[in-house]
């Protein structure tokens, strides 16, 4: 590219780079497992790289559903469907990943908006999963 940057880099995250094996999956757990993360991940920006990241949630969206769950059989607070659990999720691991990216970019001088954007899936009723 001319304009001093390398490229475009898609980056999955998961994992290890949310929740490692054996942790009960606090936020305090996956928020330090994030900030390791965002130090590989701003090491890329400082290069030059625009990145764009794509995580998984299956952990963080079972452990929510079960919240949600929990709070209708104990405080009558009604529990909300799949999909809203899976933006939730998403939602609250973007937030995880923008606030310590941020921080790390701000630590080296990099000032550089970090956006989260939360996204929906339509699955065909008929996909065999096949």
């Amino acid at each position: 590219m001319d304009d001093g940057s390398e490229g475009l880099v898609v980056l999955a995250l998961g994992g290890n780079a949310l929740l490692r094996k054996g942790e009960s999956g606090s936020f305090s757990e996956q928020f330090e497992n994030v900030k390791k993360t965002a130090k590989i991940l701003a090491d890329l920006i400082e290069r030059g790289y625009m990145i764009v990241i794509t995580h998984g949630n299956g952990p963080q969206v079972g452990a929510t559903l079960l919240r949600h769950d929990a709070g209708q059989k104990i405080y009558d607070v009604p529990a909300f469907p799949m999909d809203v659990c899976g933006a939730e999720t998403q939602g609250f691991i973007g937030y995880m990943i923008q606030q310590a990216l941020g921080n790390e970019l701000k630590k080296r001088g990099i000032y550089r908006g970090v956006v989260t954007i939360v996204t929906r899936v339509l699955v065909d009723d008929k996909d065999s999963g096949i």
